[in-house]
């Protein structure tokens, strides 16, 4: 075991804030050293630059599974591989984001619009019916995304309540080892059988679509790997930033009616993605040879670097007020999709249900206020992507 401390500061927050320990961190040592409690020391990268070093440099940074998991402490590990493009290095990243990326342009993503809007009004309905009152982490934030990744991969109808289920048990690995376990291979079982229905009879899905596309040129188990990995990028995620922003423009008046009004809805959303920065740790990335970050620090081939995104996104790269939300910022590009080859190819689909959901919600609901003080929320703890477990609501 190393003498470098224990620390979990890349998981921490103080409400929407990441802990000031971060912020200490990326001004003094822009990539300093954490440790867990198994496997070698770690580099954690917390500033902007350095951040957009790590993430866009594919030839000396490596996302290979394969490469994190060399340490018999590390087995369990090799049980939580998602698979897909998050953990896969060229060539096979790039022939399979080559099949990918076509469906998720925005000129394909149009076909699902109006069906989002079905589902938010749908939700909309839903809290109506059950208030005034109501908790939109279960109405609202959860359902939405459920819904549309069940849209875009034919999960058939009846199945889509435990597809829910199982898609919201992947992240607390940190506290619930063996229930993340258990979620992952249920989720994957569960997807290569959908994947072995579409290569019989192909719908108008996406796995659907590039079963026909493309054939024998992509394996049964690379599809049920896509599959997870949007999945994985496009539920939690989006349900998180769901609640997280809604309850930002219920406190925040100002920014609030610029989303009613709807003139700068894509600024307000974009800057949320960015002050929230819910996904709060890029994939691992492990050194394939030794790379100097531009704040001066050397990463020795072999080490395995954390880039913190809600760290990155609040670097004053931002500007001196980048701790606080700015609709009108002008601003360099915000890393909360990721940065480079691995940027999340779902961002402009996570996008498109935000810049539906919020108008909506705060349109039928124009004096939605928090049911409680904003004290007794309970956030969540030690997880990838940051959340609240619920938020009670009145109108």
């Amino acid at each position: 075991m190393s003498d470098e401390p224990f620390t979990l500061v890349q998981f921490q927050r103080d409400g929407l804030d990441p802990v000031p320990e971060l912020a200490r961190r990326r001004a003094e040592q822009p990539a300093s050293r954490i440790q867990y409690p198994i496997g070698p020391p770690l580099w954690l990268v917390a500033g902007y630059a350095d951040s957009k070093a790590v993430l866009g440099d594919s030839d000396s940074f490596s996302n290979d599974f394969k490469n994190l998991t060399s340490d018999d402490d590390l087995d369990f590990l090799k049980q939580l591989n998602p698979g897909g493009l998050g953990f896969t290095d060229p060539p096979d990243h790039t022939r399979l984001r080559r099949m990918l990326t076509p469906e998720f342009t925005m000129r394909r993503l149009r076909r699902l619009i109006p069906r989002i809007e079905e589902i938010v009004a749908d939700r909309l309905n839903a809290i109506e019916a059950a208030g005034p009152g109501a908790d939109l982490v279960d109405l609202f934030a959860v359902p939405i995304p459920s819904l549309v990744i069940s849209e875009l991969l034919g999960v058939p109808y009846p199945d889509r309540a435990a597809f829910q289920r199982l898609s919201e048990s992947r992240f607390d690995f940190l506290g619930d080892i063996e229930g993340c376990l258990n979620a992952v291979q249920e989720t994957l079982d569960y997807l290569g059988a959908l994947v072995a229905q579409q290569r019989t009879d192909p719908g108008d899905n996406l796995l659907g679509m590039l079963v026909r596309e493309h054939g024998d040129n992509i394996s049964d188990s690379e599809l049920t790997g896509l599959a997870d990995g949007i999945l994985i990028g496009g539920h939690e995620t989006t349900a998180s930033m769901l609640a997280l922003g809604a309850l930002h423009l219920m406190t925040n008046e100002e920014h609030g009616d610029l989303v009613r009004q709807g003139d700068t809805v894509n600024e307000v959303v974009d800057e949320l993605l960015r002050y929230l920065s819910v996904v709060q740790v890029a994939f691992p990335r492990f050194a394939m040879k030794d790379v100097m970050l531009p704040c001066g620090q050397k990463i020795a081939a072999g080490e395995v670097v954390l880039v913190s995104l809600s760290g990155a996104n609040r670097d004053s790269a931002f500007g001196e007020d980048a701790e606080t939300v700015n609709p009108i910022r002008n601003m360099p590009p915000h890393v909360a999709f990721g940065y480079g080859m691995h940027r999340c190819v779902g961002a402009e689909l996570g996008r498109i249900e935000l810049q539906i959901a919020y108008p909506a919600l705060l349109r039928r609901f124009e004096k939605l206020r928090l049911a409680v003080d904003f004290d007794e929320l309970k956030f969540r703890e030690l997880s990838i992507v940051y959340g609240v477990e619920k938020l009670p609501v009145t109108w």
